[in-house]
């Protein structure tokens, strides 16, 4: 056992909390008794502490293998928060620094180190750690290793070599994002076959969840953010594109946000500056690709939007559990259309990926799919993609608030189907929309549409619904869209049944209204109080954080401030019974936060 003591003790007096959450103590006990093994447990479930508490209690030197240098650095930071000595070491890390570590290495000094995968792998580095004692090896962010994962890397297949080179020495890998597919995969490539799997329920309930087909993107996502932020955490929207996600960012900013953008494209300065603003603490909305976001800790994310359809349930679940880490309410919209889906299945098709890998990703965007034009509640379908049933509908989705009707909509399929066929398939929905509504437009005018048998045998249906019919059967697979070809109405083989009436259609009807603000609520949160403590307490966190060049959050996180804020502490000793508040931050803030209090104590 190592200086730091047994497991429930570091809980409390290192990390300041009474008690393990969840599968926390069994993998804890495991993992510092020797075992190796794969933990599987949602976005702020509390995975670091299943490998930073072993780590401590057992002697030597845990090794943490991370894929993001941000995350390294963030991780690392809140550690020495709480005066344990950790150190990162990635490819970015100046010499003179690297040298540093490695003193500090080889002199005993470092109990944690956050290493990229590549980095560990190096001969060099593998011949200076068979000369330590390494207390475990914890593998985050372990579906990585997974050429299923939904953010495979390759330097993570030569991470099999920790079981060949140190057999004696515990692994433990972690995800909170894996299907049952891919768990498997993880068990081989690491060589967990044989140690234990901890699974922990997928459900986020803190998080609420909905998705809209989109009509008027701007508008839909104001109203989201509205509704959705608290005016002091941050916000995610996703965007399918790089000038997608600058343009977003930048209509934001005219409409008073502080928003910020990030892809791939930029320069790395302008990553490096736009993540730092976004961990310091500021109420600022993101609008990036997938490439920003994974192993972000910020806890207080109150709100993650998509404005185009991800390619996965696991891709979807990852990036909307960066919302409500710290246990607060959190909202996730998804918005879509049939060009999404039909853009996806064909990348799928034309990727250069064997006919198994095509095959696995169509299930997945299909599930997806699945998600996004569900009938019933969407968290229940979600977590089946995981393996996991949820005996009730949640109550808490848009769908179970909203429940939407469905109707015989064959013969809308029927028309719809007809006019793109009498159309020629050479033209897009907005044409063929027209055609069914009886507009006679230049463009129908000109090609002789107004004198087809469908031209105004839909105007039964509104413009909206003939979109939902359109993008309903383009996720039933009865239509295509040529989206190599600007987007023009193809019916599949699918169509023909339906077109004969040997198969019925059953669709939704299309929904143009919202919840109204306030209604879509998760459950089993806490809520952020509306105190002017609690505020104030966030402005000397943001002070302090400022001064010390940290995120604000490896300071104290909401959760902890809102407890604070409700319980008032008068002394010291009441502060210290505070979860989230350890020894260490107890004495190095505890009077400031006493402090604070009585300021605004009659507030």
């Amino acid at each position: 056992m190592s200086e730091y003591g047994e497991p429930l003790d570091v809980l409390h007096r290192v990390f300041g909390y009474t008690g393990f959450r969840g599968l926390q103590e069994e993998v804890v006990r495991h993992a510092v008794a020797g075992g190796s093994g794969l933990v599987l447990m949602p976005t702020g479930g509390g995975k670091s502490l299943c490998f930073q508490i072993p780590a401590l209690c057992r002697p030597g030197l845990g090794v943490v293998v991370s894929p993001l240098i941000a995350l390294m650095e963030d991780q690392v930071a809140a550690l020495r928060q709480q005066d344990i000595k950790a150190a990162a070491l990635h490819s970015e890390l100046p010499p003179d620094e690297a040298r540093a570590v490695w003193r500090d290495l080889d002199s005993g000094e470092l109990k944690l180190l956050y290493v990229s995968p590549e980095r560990l792998t190096l001969d060099s580095t593998l011949a200076r750690l068979d000369e330590m004692r390494v207390a475990l090896f914890a593998i985050d962010e372990a579906h990585c290793v997974s050429q299923w994962g939904h953010h495979f890397r390759p330097e993570y297949r030569a991470l099999p070599v920790l079981a060949q080179r140190f057999p004696r020495v515990p692994r433990l890998a972690l995800t909170a994002t894996a299907d049952p597919r891919t768990v498997t995969d993880i068990q081989r490539q690491l060589g967990l076959e044989d140690s234990p799997l901890f699974r922990a329920s997928f459900d986020r309930p803190n998080i609420a969840i909905s998705a809209q087909p989109r009509d008027h993107e701007r508008g839909q996502l104001r109203r989201f953010i509205k509704t959705a932020s608290d005016g002091t955490g941050a916000g995610l929207i996703y965007c399918g594109t790089r000038r997608k996600a600058e343009q977003t960012a930048d209509w934001l900013k005219q409409d008073g946000y502080d928003s910020l953008v990030f892809h791939a494209g930029l320069e790395p300065s302008a990553k490096r500056e736009a993540h730092r603003r976004f961990a310091r603490g500021d109420a600022v909305v993101m609008a990036a690709t997938i490439a920003f976001g994974m192993g972000i800790d910020r806890p207080d994310v109150r709100y993650v939007a998509h404005t185009d359809l991800p390619r996965s349930p696991e891709s979807w679940y990852q990036e909307i559990g960066r919302a409500g880490r710290d246990g607060l309410p959190a909202q996730a919209q998804l918005l879509y259309g049939a060009g999404d889906i039909a853009l996806a299945r064909h990348r799928i098709m034309e990727s250069g990926a064997s006919d198994e890998q095509k095959r696995v990703e169509r299930q997945r965007l299909e599930a997806m799919v699945g998600i996004a034009e569900a009938s019933t509640c969407r968290r229940q379908i979600l977590l089946r993609c995981f393996g996991e049933d949820a005996p009730e509908p949640c109550g808490a989705c848009d769908i179970c608030l909203t429940p939407p009707r469905l109707f015989d909509g064959t013969v809308a399929a029927q028309k719809m189907l007809s006019a793109v066929l009498r159309t020629g398939r050479r033209f897009g929905l907005g044409h063929v929309v027209d055609v069914l509504l009886g507009k006679a437009t230049q463009k129908v005018t000109q090609f002789g549409h107004d004198q087809l048998p469908t031209f105004g045998v839909g105007r039964d249906l509104t413009e909206a619904a003939w979109r939902g019919v359109a993008r309903q059967l383009v996720a039933q697979g009865a239509l295509d869209v040529a989206v190599e070809n600007h987007g023009e109405l193809v019916p599949t083989d699918a169509a023909r049944p339906i077109l004969k009436g040997e198969q019925p259609v059953m669709l939704r009807e299309e929904l143009v209204t919202q919840p109204a603000r306030g209604s879509l609520r998760a459950r089993g949160s806490i809520e952020a109080p509306s105190d002017p403590r609690f505020a104030a307490l966030r402005e000397w966190r943001k002070r302090t954080a400022l001064a010390q060049g940290v995120p604000a959050y490896v300071i104290f996180q909401d959760r902890t401030l809102v407890e604070i804020a409700a319980e008032q502490p008068e002394t010291l000793d009441q502060l210290g019974t505070i979860p989230g508040v350890g020894n260490t931050k107890l004495e190095r803030y505890g009077k400031d936060v006493l402090r604070v209090l009585r300021e605004h104590a009659a507030a």
